[in-house]
């Protein structure tokens, strides 16, 4: 079952990329469906895989700006950023050109792991940084960017007076195994998360782990929906797009859509940026829809646990060890 049959999705006859579909969030919020994301967009992140392996962060083929000018240009309103991204101030910049007014925009951001190790001071005064870069009052979403291990309850908490104070209209979280969820359950969290941004995609659809937080009503924020590209030429993707006269990027995003995920495609390219929205005008039967659904192997499950694992303490003063990591989650 799609996590679309359980939430409430609207949209108008006339949707376009800057009136998208939305998913109503538990607190009554609207939720574009698509969104930009601006994740190595104009710079690469000091430890990124990507930057680790080429020696530090390094400029990418565009500015953040220039980038994100060009994507609300196209019609995007939905824009994805984080502290870790290292780019919020250009994003504020090209936010401030584009003339597109407050309301019109929905703006999530992630507070990351150093400063969700030094406690609620440090949370507090990012967040002030980050609306300050982005140049705003408030944010739409602010999530914990990773369950750092004895740390994430306490941050979480601290969003939740943070949001009482209107710079959050909502709280949500981001890598959440289900275990870290009932975690915050657990701790006596009041107002549970309306979000959890993973990997999905047709090559990691941990099925389980979305039903568990679909029937909690958490939505399902999806990063990583086209693969960085490095499925396009999928076999299976392939026959589908041909089948519908569309490009592999649309199709792994109509897939995402179709299930009722929020779906955040980025490119530093305006055509691709365009290209990736066309996703509302077809649909995928069902039998296309299990094919997709069919790709995960047992293999990727593997490697997104030890990923997992990897990550929660990433950049952190135990960065690099398994301290506190939970050794046993829901993977599928």
């Amino acid at each position: 079952m799609s996590m679309s049959m359980s939430m409430s999705m609207s949209s108008s006859s006339s949707s376009s990329l800057s009136n998208p579909p939305t998913l109503t969030l538990r607190n009554g919020l609207k939720h574009p469906v698509i969104g930009f994301g601006t994740y190595k967009v104009g710079v690469i992140p000091a430890s990124a895989s990507s930057a680790v392996a080429s020696g530090g962060p390094n400029a990418v083929e565009r500015t953040a700006e220039e980038c994100v000018s060009d994507a609300l240009d196209v019609g995007y309103r939905f824009i994805e950023c984080a502290q870790f991204y290292a780019n919020e101030s250009e994003v504020g910049k090209a936010i401030a050109k584009s003339g597109v007014e407050r309301t019109d925009l929905f703006i999530c951001s992630k507070v990351w792991t150093t400063t969700i190790e030094q406690g609620p001071q440090a949370i507090e005064e990012q967040l002030k940084k980050t609306l300050a870069d982005l140049g705003t009052d408030y944010v739409d979403l602010y999530l914990i960017h990773w369950p750092v291990p004895g740390k994430h309850v306490e941050a979480y908490k601290t969003l939740e007076k943070l949001a009482d104070q209107g710079k959050i209209k909502g709280i949500g979280v981001s890598n959440y195994a289900w275990e870290d969820y009932l975690e915050l359950k657990e701790n006596g969290v009041k107002n549970l998360p309306l979000v959890n941004q993973i990997e999905i995609n047709p090559f990691l659809y941990r099925k389980n782990t979305i039903a568990k937080f679909a029937d909690e009503g958490v939505v399902l924020q999806s990063y990583r929906s086209l693969r960085d590209g490095k499925a396009f030429d999928d076999p299976t993707i392939l026959k589908i797009a041909e089948s519908h006269g569309r490009s592999a990027a649309q199709i792994l995003g109509r897939w995402c859509v179709q299930k009722g995920f929020v779906y955040i495609p980025k490119s530093v390219k305006k055509e691709r940026m365009v290209e990736n929205s066309k996703v509302f005008d077809f649909e995928l039967t069902e039998a296309e829809m299990n094919e997709l659904d069919s790709l995960t192997t047992p293999d990727a499950i593997e490697t997104f646990v030890s990923l997992y694992r990897k990550c929660v303490n990433r950049d952190t003063s135990k960065d690099g060890t398994l301290d506190g990591v939970k050794m046993t989650i829901t993977g599928d």
